[in-house]
């Protein structure tokens, strides 16, 4: 059945390598995109432990401003030998405003002694009809692989290029976007979201 208004999602995200990649994943729901920097809304708070609190918290801030359902993604890189670091704080992992590169030196310098440098990538996307939603969709991926100590490769963003994966052989940021979105955390959980739409909102 057709829509009677047109669909709208605000993206709860300023990071302009998620950014790229939701839209890229978001393609096959035929609805307009809209960045929250699009409405001049600051990014959330995320103060907490767990990527599904923090998700939530973007999710409900940017459909509580704009009065539009709302998506947000929290994620991050969870290494054994850091008990999960860096964890929700992998974007500000050197230190709040951290670069990629500075993000990156601080997890090879942690790592530069590991016997185990197993890690995988998380992420946790939330979908809001409004900010009081009582049923949020929740969809999550997981991405396993381990760190390299030498950057490989100039696609991807954060640390895809210390993120090696088995198969194909491969680091994150030597993979086409098209490839990535295939294999990744967040190409799994949008798979997931987008059937879970699909069936719960009818989109």
């Amino acid at each position: 059945m057709t829509a009677t208004v047109p669909r709208r999602l605000v993206l709860a995200s300023d990071n302009a390598g998620k950014l790229g990649e939701l839209q890229l994943l978001l393609r096959p729901l035929q609805v307009e995109v809209v960045p929250q920097r699009q409405f001049g809304l600051a990014s959330a708070d995320e103060p907490h432990p767990t990527f599904l609190e923090n998700a939530l918290a973007k999710a409900r801030h940017a459909s509580r401003a704009t009065g539009l359902a709302a998506l947000a993604d929290d994620s991050g890189l969870c290494c054994t030998a850091l008990d999960g670091d860096p964890g929700v704080r992998s974007a500000r992992f050197a230190g709040a405003g951290a670069t990629d590169a500075q993000n990156n030196a601080a997890l090879v310098a942690r790592l530069a002694g590991a016997g185990d440098r197993s890690a995988h990538y998380v992420c946790i996307l939330v979908a809001l009809r409004a900010a009081d939603d009582p049923e949020p969709i929740v969809a999550e991926g997981r991405w396993h692989g381990r760190i390299v100590l030498q950057p490989r490769g100039s696609n991807g963003f954060g640390y895809d290029p210390h993120f090696w994966i088995e198969e194909p052989g491969l680091t994150a940021a030597e993979l086409a976007p098209e490839r990535k979105n295939a294999l990744s955390h967040r190409g799994q959980a949008m798979r997931q979201l987008l059937s879970a739409l699909a069936e719960r909102w009818r989109w």
